[in-house]
């Protein structure tokens, strides 16, 4: 009954119009929390292939879901479709050229991401319709992943409550299963609160916000000397409070984002830059609050699901690229740094290679020395047994968060990827409801991680998702 190449044919004969929704998706780039555009044409394609639609979860208005089936095992596919701000390019260009001076562009591929995930959903769908398979499949439509924690609110609102298995995939250099590894992360403003005054002729009545805020960033540096090597603290100055040098500025904003290893490591890491704002604080006689726009957690990895995946993987093989991919693959190559490029066979634990595109899978037991960022999907993975596909979306090395993402992003190499990753993912799908025993142990591999550590949610009582957090 495990027909993997009926089901790969499914996939097969849904791919042009997911393509093509991939391609609308990526020339509408919408950041955190605004996908208005985008999920509608999520929605559309669900509506077309007759899932059954919930919309608002979580009171998330750009969040979507919809399933279909009846009875067996609820198998969840992951898709997403927020942009990044800053990155708007042209597609097809091997240098940088902004469609929109200043606009939003998809450097990190959910455009693809998102597409790829329905079109698993709809193959498996329309494959246990056709065989009589029992099952339900689940499209979850994420918006929100860049910082926006979306899923962590939808875990939190009880959205994969009943959920089975949970399967998603992410735009990459690389064909392999996705190392389980992601940091904690909470993104935090501080806002310092002054008081005006006239900087030449009485500077003793004001009280800078904008001198907190510096003195924040210096104590926040020298935290660093002090803190474990693998946690991360970075921030963004919103408000400067002003843009007149006579003017004592009475408001400052920082957004900080602070990750660390793991939960315990990651709060105990916030709680400490509070400090250091609160002494800057009081060192200026200021007054700071501090807010948390977002949350997630660490990623727990699943191994029977991750070698459930290797197989299929294994067994569909990596993408088929032809010579005008590898071309166009080369001239993106020709603006990275040999750094850009050894970085990610570092990652993977190979030696750098010539080729513009990944045409192999990387072996399961490699040796890894990753660099780490952070995911609200790691909060799906402490509540349903969870894993990733990494599909070739781009030329080895390109970097994340890139105009060089955002020119790959409707490139065919990018379609043939996309659709590989649809296969891989329906594949295991449908591994899942026809092997009770793999599902079984999937769910005793997560027990058995969470049963000294339960899952706490990230998102303290009273946040709220940040919907207007794109504003700045």
């Amino acid at each position: 009954m495990n027909d993997r190449q009926g089901l790969w044919q499914k996939v097969e004969d849904e791919k042009q119009r997911l393509i093509e929704m991939s391609d609308r998706v990526w020339a509408m780039p919408e950041v955190c929390y605004t996908e208005v555009r985008s999920v509608a044409e999520h929605k559309a394609e669900l509506l077309h292939h007759g899932f059954r639609i919930t919309e608002g979860v979580a009171d998330i208005p750009t969040s979507v879901v919809g399933e279909a089936g009846e009875g067996g095992p609820v198998i969840a596919f992951l898709g997403e479709y927020d942009a990044l701000p800053g990155l708007s390019q042209e597609a097809g260009m091997t240098q940088y050229s902004a469609v929109e001076a200043g606009g939003n562009g998809h450097g990190c591929g959910h455009n693809l991401l998102g597409a790829g995930a329905l079109l698993a959903a709809v193959g498996l769908k329309n494959f246990l319709a056709e065989k009589g398979i029992a099952g339900r499949v689940r499209y979850y439509g994420c918006p929100a992943e860049e910082g926006g924690a979306a899923k962590a609110f939808m875990v939190r609102a009880g959205a994969f409550d009943d959920v089975d298995v949970a399967i998603s995939w992410h735009p990459y250099s690389f064909w392999e299963v996705a190392p389980a590894l992601s940091l904690a992360n909470t993104r935090a403003d501080f806002v310092f609160t002054g008081r005006a005054a006239h900087a030449a002729a009485s500077p003793h009545l004001g009280r800078s916000a904008l001198d907190a805020l510096e003195l924040m960033s210096v104590g926040v540096n020298y935290m660093r000397e002090h803190m474990p090597s693998d946690a991360r603290v970075h921030s963004a100055i919103l408000d400067t409070g002003g843009i007149a040098p006579n003017v004592v500025q009475a408001h400052a904003r920082v957004r900080y984002s602070i990750r660390a290893m793991d939960l315990p490591g990651m709060l105990d890491l916030v709680e400490r830059v509070h400090k250091i704002a609160q002494g800057a604080a009081m060192m200026t006689e200021t007054r700071v609050d501090m807010k948390i726009i977002s949350a997630v957690s660490n990623t727990l990895g699943n191994k029977p699901l991750e070698q459930a995946l290797y197989r299929a993987m294994e067994e569909l093989g990596a993408p088929a690229f032809d010579d005008n991919d590898r071309n166009f693959a080369r001239q993106i190559r020709e603006t990275l740094s040999e750094q850009e490029i050894a970085s990610v066979y570092q990652a993977i634990g190979m030696p750098v290679t010539d080729a513009p595109l990944a045409e192999f899978l990387v072996p399961f037991d490699t040796v890894r020395r990753p660099f780490i960022g952070s995911t609200d999907i790691a909060d799906v993975s402490w509540v349903v047994p969870t894993v990733q596909v990494h599909a070739p979306t781009v030329a080895i090395g390109t970097p994340f968060h890139t105009w060089q993402v955002v020119a790959q992003g409707k490139a065919p190499a990018a379609h043939k990827a996309m659709v590989h990753a649809g296969k891989a993912m329906a594949a295991l799908g449908l591994a899942v409801l026809t092997n009770p025993v793999l599902l079984e142990d999937s769910k005793h591999a997560l027990a058995q991680q969470t049963a000294r550590t339960p899952y706490v949610s990230p998102l303290k009582a009273g946040v709220e998702p940040p919907l207007d957090m794109s504003k700045g």
